[in-house]
C-alpha cells in the first residue's frame, strides 16, 4: 500500500475532519481513507459516464422504462402496477 502526505492543512480544516471522525466511530486517518477510497470510485463512475454506448446508439427513455419493467416481469405498459390488486 502507498502512503500519502499532505501539507499545508489549516488546523481548522484539520479539526473539522477530526470531528467527523469521531462522530462517524472512525479514526481520523480510516476517516480519510473512507474519503478517498469513495472519491476513487465516483471518479471510476465518471469514466464510464464518458463511454460510448456499446453498439454505438443510444436508448430513449421510453425503451430503457420497458426494458427495466421487462426485466421485472411487469406488463408492457401496466405502469409499474405488476401483482397490484
Amino acid at each position: 500500500m502507498a502512503v500519502m502526505t499532505i501539507r499545508n492543512v489549516p488546523d481548522e480544516v484539520r479539526e473539522l475532519l477530526a470531528r467527523a471522525a469521531k462522530r462517524n466511530g472512525q479514526s481520523l486517518q480510516n476517516y480519510l481513507l473512507s474519503m478517498l477510497e469513495r472519491e476513487a470510485r465516483f471518479s471510476r463512475n465518471a469514466e464510464l459516464a464518458e463511454m460510448e454506448p456499446v453498439g454505438g446508439g443510444l436508448l430513449s427513455m421510453d425503451e430503457i422504462v420497458e426494458a427495466v419493467r421487462s426485466a421485472r416481469g411487469e406488463a408492457p405498459g401496466s405502469g409499474g402496477q405488476a401483482g397490484v390488486a
